[in-house]
């Protein structure tokens, strides 16, 4: 698929422009070619974008329209810019690997320098509980997107820098959390109890659909990225998104909560 680019001096030159347009593939896009299709100025481009891996989408855009209250901005319907406390701040509701790349491709490109994954995990330790905030460090790459940015990878590793920034705020909050990987899936319904013990085995903390995209566009781009993931259900000992368990339901909104004070904690810092 191509995408027509106009060509505000329409001219032909060796661009390939003709009659006024430019014909590019994607990932032939320069930054300005993103900031000509988005419409964006330089000044608008956030230094930090945060990613929130979930299904619905309208109560996480109205909360953090009142977070990023200042000159809100919408690029597209699952995405709004805006500024907190001098900084430029992105949040986009994502669901798997390619609604996450959709942003975060763009973005880096267009220059934001730190990549905040936030959701929801699946458990694989006994060692967790739910209110344990998962601080990824790395990603298992079955997301289906990421092997396209760092083709012969299987790993992908969060930025040093993020996590020890996320440790040392949750230390001096006294907020709990655990450390480790993910297995990135594309494909959350086909989980089997055998796949679910071979991930733990492996010694994956915890299993989302996110987060090896946006660590690994991260990293081409040479980008920063972290993942904060809140527990949701704890599939090692046969929960699910269905077993409507009450715990996870009562303390929920609180773990989402802090995760978002961290996300604009790390944001402010770098």
């Amino acid at each position: 698929m191509k995408i027509a680019m106009k060509d505000t001096l329409g001219a032909v030159n060796d661009n390939g422009i003709y009659g006024g347009i430019t014909m590019k593939l994607y990932g032939d896009f320069t930054k300005d070619d993103w900031k000509h299709t988005l419409k964006i100025e330089e000044s608008r481009i956030p230094s930090t974008f945060i990613l929130h891996g979930e299904w619905e989408h309208e109560g996480n855009i109205r909360t953090w329209q009142e977070l990023l209250a200042k000159e809100l901005w919408h690029p597209t319907w699952n995405t709004l810019i805006g500024e907190y406390n001098a900084k430029q701040v992105g949040f986009s509701n994502v669901f798997g690997g390619p609604v996450a790349a959709m942003i975060s491709h763009r973005f880096a490109l267009l220059g934001t320098e730190n990549f905040i994954q936030t959701g929801y995990y699946g458990g694989l330790s006994q060692a967790i509980q739910y209110g344990d905030i998962l601080i990824v460090t790395s990603a298992y790459m079955e997301d289906g997107v990421s092997q396209w940015y760092i083709p012969g990878q299987t790993i992908v590793d969060a930025d040093t820098e993020l996590v020890q920034a996320a440790i040392d705020y949750c230390e001096m909050k006294g907020y709990r959390y655990v450390t480790g990987s993910v297995f990135s899936t594309s494909a959350m319904l086909m989980e089997t109890s055998e796949l679910v013990q071979s991930w733990a085995a492996d010694g994956h903390v915890g299993v989302d659909m996110e987060t090896a995209t946006t660590f690994a566009i991260a990293r081409k781009y040479n980008r920063k990225a972290i993942g904060l993931l809140n527990l949701s259900d704890h599939i090692i000992e046969g929960d699910t998104l269905y077993s409507g368990n009450e715990e996870f339901k009562e303390i929920e909104g609180e773990i989402d909560r802090r995760i978002r004070e961290i996300s604009l904690y790390l944001a402010e810092k770098f």
